[in-house]
């Protein structure tokens, strides 16, 4: 009789006992949806297998231990699987949260606010000098969206425009600054790159 003759039950007491071909055969029938129910849990595709591979190597260790009075061998491997993926997001949370915790208990940021205010200003400097290149007619209706806040339908009518024209100049404005801060961009890089 083969392998593939013999119950989920069957094999698992042959594993139990060592038999190597038997957890061979419980491996080829239950790999796939055992990788499968973890990477439901998990989402990463690295941590899955690597999860699927501690449940098989669990079964393999634990044969003895399944109680078909409880359940089937593919319950058993499957719960095993569930366990194991929920312990790991567990850890993986607490890991996060114990990171949060020094951070804020040692007064320390994730990033350098002197270098982000920098960057910031210099940002606000870019687009300040693009939006001077600007003509008036696509100036006007930038500077009032975008910095006064109003709707395209509050700047005709401050503009005393038809809503579509202040559309197509605002579009051409935008596309003048894209073109202006993407210059600047690659004239900022140093040569080569």
């Amino acid at each position: 009789m083969t392998a593939l003759d013999r119950t989920d039950e069957e094999l698992l007491r042959q594993v139990a006992g060592g038999d190597v071909a038997a957890f061979e055969a419980v491996y080829d029938r239950h790999a796939a949806t055992v990788y499968g129910m973890i990477r439901r849990v998990l989402r990463d595709p690295a941590q899955s297998e690597e999860v699927a591979q501690e449940v098989l190597l669990e079964v393999w260790r634990t044969a003895a231990r399944f109680d078909p009075g409880r359940g089937t061998p593919r319950t058993w491997i499957l719960t095993m699987a569930r366990r194991r993926a929920v312990d790991r997001v567990r850890a993986a949370q607490a890991a996060a949260d114990r990171d949060l915790r020094h951070a804020v208990r040692n007064g320390r940021r994730e990033y350098d606010e002197v270098s982000e205010a920098v960057e910031l200003r210099l940002e606000h400097r870019q687009v300040r000098r693009c939006l001077e290149t600007l003509a008036p007619t696509h100036r006007a209706p930038i500077d009032l969206a975008y910095y006064g806040g109003h709707t395209y339908r509050e700047v005709s009518e401050l503009l005393e425009l038809p809503a579509g024209t202040v559309k197509t100049r605002m579009r051409a404005g935008l596309r003048h600054l894209r073109d202006c801060l993407g210059t600047q961009d690659r004239r900022a890089l140093p040569h080569g790159t």
